[in-house]
């Protein structure tokens, strides 16, 4: 019997995982994929907004502004990437002024500091390669970017090594309600017990609701789509720079990444599918369009990929989290701007948890850090050389495009949460994320995968699943 339950392992799931990891309870995050930060944590703008979208009064607005307060210090901590950069919400013409002017009243409400609207000369000064048809824009200089995958996997990672248990491919197919607390059910028979319950399953979150009776609410996917750009190209803009909003969303983005790339999207389409993730040339086409509209000079000639992932979209508009149930917690409805706010959202949830009469006892020997992911690749050449001298398989290069080293990906296969496929070492160090995509390296990753886990090659998956990257031998093993 575990105190704690947590549904769904994105970024909410996560952080909401390590802060409880902080208190002497016993946590299980079950998570239906093979891995990790596989729904809407994988794929979206990786923006940590500063807070003056959400409507004044809402819980987005308060935990979107608390967890941008929070999150430097947080990525610091977990030793992820974070930049804060600023961000621009510009404006072509009076119509898109005076909305500028209602988001700046917004975001002064919601406590967003040095909020300030540039014009047109200041503007380009500041991002020279903005449209010359971009006439203001409303200036946030607290808003910022940040690794939405890596955080989660840090945060995760961090849980695990405070004592919670991850448990992966465990969908959740039904829930019974128990004397001490719930049954967690699995589509395979496996079963879990916990006292609490807590609902993190992002466009699932209904289904798993319905589930205790709580059929209160109801999440639909929104699509975005999404074209990335080589590191070439990635200090075109400094700044992430969005448009004016509609009731859609923030429309089509242009940002660096904290990796070095550029980065522009989404697309935003209400769908029924809680699975489709497909690309189309209707999206890409859009993203295209808007995107030089607002940076005339991006060459997506440097297109290196493309990606869909689906927002979790709440019937009431806000974020829902609640207790409908004693000892069951939603946290339903996490859209942009979940991931700025996924510190705050963690916040949140142990106070409800405490009001459903859990007590909340520090443990002493909690450790809220992490060693960075990325420590090997961000170090010097002497730090290298130090690393190398004690440990040869970090100066051997796998992934020549990123420059990844064996010992990263054998680090990847060995740390909390441990990578068991393809894209989960992809997440972890970048390896297969360059100009290739993984053309050269991903034949010695199955390799060090399989061996790692000691499984037959043909067993290794790119994503888990059925995804099996080899069908079978050609050749004899070699000798």
């Amino acid at each position: 019997m575990f105190d704690i339950a947590i549904i769904g392992a994105g970024v909410v799931g996560g952080m909401i995982a390590r802060k409880l990891s902080g208190y002497d309870l016993s946590i299980c995050l079950v998570e239906r994929k093979n891995d990790v930060a596989m729904g809407a944590t994988r794929a979206n703008s990786a923006i940590v907004h500063a807070g003056f979208d959400a409507h004044s009064g809402s819980l987005k607005a308060k935990l979107n502004v608390r967890g941008s307060e929070m999150m430097e210090e947080t990525a610091a901590q977990l030793g992820v990437k974070y930049r804060r950069n600023g961000s621009l919400v510009i404006g072509f013409n009076e119509e898109d002024r005076k909305e500028l002017e209602n988001l700046l009243d917004r975001g002064n409400q919601n406590g967003v500091k040095d909020l300030r609207i540039l014009e047109k000369e200041e503007l380009h000064a500041l991002e020279p390669n903005l449209s010359e048809n971009v006439e203001c824009a409303l200036y946030a200089p607290t808003g910022a970017i940040i690794c939405p995958y890596e955080l989660t996997i840090a945060a995760v990672g961090n849980a695990m090594d405070n004592g919670a248990v991850l448990e992966r491919n465990f969908e959740v197919t039904d829930i019974k309600k128990e004397e001490e607390g719930y049954l967690l059910t699995s589509a395979d028979g496996k079963e879990i017990c916990a006292r609490t319950v807590i609902n993190a399953a992002g466009v699932y979150a209904d289904k798993i609701a319905a589930m205790v009776g709580d059929q209160s609410f109801s999440v639909h996917p929104r699509r975005g789509e999404y074209i990335l750009l080589d590191k070439e190209v990635g200090n075109l803009i400094s700044h992430t720079v969005f448009r004016t909003p509609s009731k859609m969303g923030k429309g089509i983005l242009v940002t660096p990444t904290v990796d070095g790339n550029l980065l522009t999207g989404p697309t935003s389409v209400d769908i029924s599918d809680k699975e489709d993730t497909s690309t189309t040339q209707e999206g890409f086409a859009k993203v295209i369009k808007e995107a030089q509209e607002n940076v005339s000079t991006i060459p997506f000639g440097k297109t290196i990929t493309s990606f869909c992932g689906l927002r979790a979209v709440g019937s009431t508009g806000d974020f829902i989290i609640n207790a409908p149930k004693k000892g069951f917690i939603n946290v339903a409805g996490i859209e942009s701007p979940g991931l700025s706010a996924s510190p705050a959202i963690a916040e949140y949830v142990a106070e409800l948890v405490k009001e459903q009469g859990i007590s909340l006892v520090e443990k002493e020997n909690y450790n809220p850090c992490r060693e960075a992911m990325h420590h090997f690749r961000e170090a010097d050449m002497d730090e290298k050389n130090r690393i190398i001298s004690k440990d040869k398989s970090y100066g051997k290069i796998v992934c020549r495009c990123e420059g990844i080293t064996e010992g990263e990906i054998l680090a990847a296969l060995r740390t909390n949460p441990k990578a068991v496929d393809l894209d989960g070492v992809k997440r972890r160090t970048r390896a297969q994320m360059g100009r290739c995509q993984g053309g050269f390296c991903s034949p010695h990753i199955v390799e060090m995968i399989a061996k790692e886990l000691n499984i037959p090659i043909e067993k290794v998956t790119k994503s888990g699943g059925n995804s099996y990257v080899n069908l079978g031998r050609t050749k004899g093993e070699v000798k």
